[in-house]
Parts: structure tokens; sequence; C-alpha cells
């Protein structure tokens, strides 16, 4: 996949992928998905994002749990 919002350089952030050149983790943003927050708020904490960067930050999320084994906790 060609990423055209996800940036990664080793001497901003140490290295973790942002939103653009934006010193915004992607992780962040995943973040705040995840705790249940709108686009809109997302939006509202961070005014320099558009919704682009959130889909992009969550696609390239997906990409990255795809190409890793986790380890999880079977049911008893």
């Amino acid at each position: 996949m060609n990423w055209t919002r996800i940036t990664v350089n080793p001497s901003q952030m140490g290295g973790v992928p942002c939103i653009r050149v934006l010193r915004i983790p992607v992780a962040t943003v995943v973040g705040m998905v995840a705790e249940g927050m709108t686009t809109d708020e997302i939006l509202r904490a961070y005014p320099d994002l558009v919704i682009e960067d959130i889909r992009e930050a969550l696609a390239y999320a997906a990409e990255a749990v795809r190409e890793r084994e986790l380890p999880l906790v079977t049911a008893p």
C-alpha cells in the first residue's frame, strides 16, 4: 500500500510513524478512535488533521497488525 499521509523520520518523534510531517503519532490517533472518540472530536482536538489522516492512520494500523502475529490469550 502507498502511504501518502504517514511519515517515518528517525530524527522526529524517535522514528515512530506520524501523520504527515506533524508530530502526531499514528498510535495516538488510533488510540483516540479505540477510546470511542468521534471523527469530529479528534479533528477538534487536533485541528491540523483532516479526515483522510484519520482514515489512513486506521488503514496503516490494520496493515501493521496484519504483518505480525500478536500473542493472544486463549479462552478457558
